[in-house]
């Protein structure tokens, strides 16, 4: 099974990151290439860095991008952004994109155990080691699957579930896809199952970011990332649920923040300046003719800041 060759997004994005032929760029999410190879493209004398945890991607990834000697693909989680340009001898980027949540790759390959529409091992990890759905689902008390069903899926019935899954597991180990389906739909109510959209898709989704620590990657990634961007940099971030837009969002929105001392001081002595402006108070979303071609766009969100020049700490300032 090949990746998917359909990059969301991705007129926006070339477009936002306004790419300098000679400049340094980062692709956090390489997947199957599609948004680095047009980067690639864009480029003469510049560089193109592209990391991904997934050894699938990496392989996909070198092979694609093969033909364009200013790209380098590099196996690594993107919290890890910085020690891998540090590697590489890299001090500042010039723009940066992540392309969050899982491939299309990884949810069409079935014994990747990602999908809950085929039968397969549960696994669910992108870098393929490490803890595995498995073990979150056979291991985890219920009250731990009930926080991380809730905090992560937004699932309503998080206890109900973990609760059946407990019961079933006392029975034997639940080893499978279908099996977890099948103990998330025995534990809700009858109208919640007749729902169009299958009623574990927030169940798998919750373990997904729990197996992988998603969310832990991208509140450190994106830290480590905004702080290499050269100043007039772009940081391109593309989101597909609710819970991952409003992460970008506050990070994104507290890089715009200027001073914050309290509104009675006479001048400032918090020293505090905005590191960034965003480049669209909203999100940009697929355009029809894409939600058309591409499915996977349809919950996409992407959003753009800019880095800004002197950004930096607190300076502190005399009164007067």
């Amino acid at each position: 099974m090949e990746f998917s060759h359909k990059p969301v997004l991705l007129g926006e994005c070339l477009e936002n990151l306004a790419i300098d032929p000679a400049g340094i760029y980062l692709d956090g999410t390489a997947g199957g290439a599609g948004h680095s190879q047009e980067i690639a493209k864009r480029l003469t004398t510049g560089r193109l860095i592209a990391l991904d945890k997934d050894p699938d991607a990496v392989k996909t990834a070198s092979a694609r991008l093969a033909p364009y000697p200013c790209a380098q693909v590099v196996q690594e989680d993107f919290k890890n952004a910085a020690p891998a340009l540090d590697e590489l001898g890299i001090k500042a980027i010039d723009g940066a994109l992540l392309d969050l949540g899982v491939s299309s790759h990884q949810l069409d390959t079935p014994e990747r155990g990602f999908s809950y529409r085929a039968d397969a091992p549960l696994d669910m990890r992108m870098s393929q080691s490490g803890l595995s759905a498995y073990d979150v689902v056979n291991g985890y008390s219920p009250e731990e699957l009930t926080r991380i069903l809730f905090a992560y899926g937004e699932e309503k019935y998080a206890r109900q579930i973990a609760r059946k899954i407990e019961r079933l597991r006392e029975q034997h180990p639940i080893e499978t896809t279908a099996q977890l389906v099948e103990a998330v739909k025995s534990a809700l109510p009858p109208a919640v199952r007749r729902k169009e959209k299958n009623p574990a898709r927030q169940t798998f989704q919750a373990i997904r970011i729990e197996v992988n620590g998603e969310f832990e990657s991208l509140a450190a990634g994106m830290e480590a990332i905004f702080d290499r961007l050269a100043p007039g940099g772009r940081f391109c971030v593309i989101t597909f649920h609710s819970l991952e837009d409003r992460m970008v969002k506050r990070q994104f929105a507290s890089w715009t923040v200027g001073c914050t001392c309290p509104p009675d001081f006479p001048v400032c002595v918090c020293g505090k300046k905005p590191r960034g402006r965003l480049i669209y108070k909203k999100p940009i979303t697929a355009t029809p003719e894409e939600l058309a071609e591409n499915p996977r766009s349809h919950s996409a969100k992407l959003r753009v800041i800019e880095k800004l020049p002197e950004a930096g700490g607190p300076i502190p300032t005399e009164r007067g």
